[in-house]
């Protein structure tokens, strides 16, 4: 089963917090994961603050085109992530 982010907060420091309807939750570092032709555009603050959950792909996704494949947030959340309650959205 493919899982599904229900819920996505972007943070500075290029970070998620994300839900899952399991309720798996937590708070990941994407910093190490913004390269590449569509990833490297995030490294713009205002851009990657526009991050969403895509109702129709049920993963994090950005006005650009880039999105996360939701397996990987699963697996950084489940294994790495810092679990905690909903924060407020921070702005650099």
């Amino acid at each position: 089963m493919i899982p599904r982010v229900v819920e996505v907060k972007p943070l500075d420091g290029f970070r998620l917090w994300v839900r899952f309807p399991d309720s798996i939750v937590g708070t990941i570092e994407l910093v190490n994961e913004l390269w590449g032709p569509m990833f490297e555009a995030l490294k713009n603050p205002d851009l990657f603050f526009q991050a969403s959950v895509n109702s129709e792909l049920e993963t994090v996704t950005w006005p650009n085109g880039a999105d996360l494949a939701p397996e990987f947030l699963y697996q950084q959340v489940a294994q790495h992530g810092d679990a905690a309650d909903v924060p407020e959205v921070s702005r650099h």
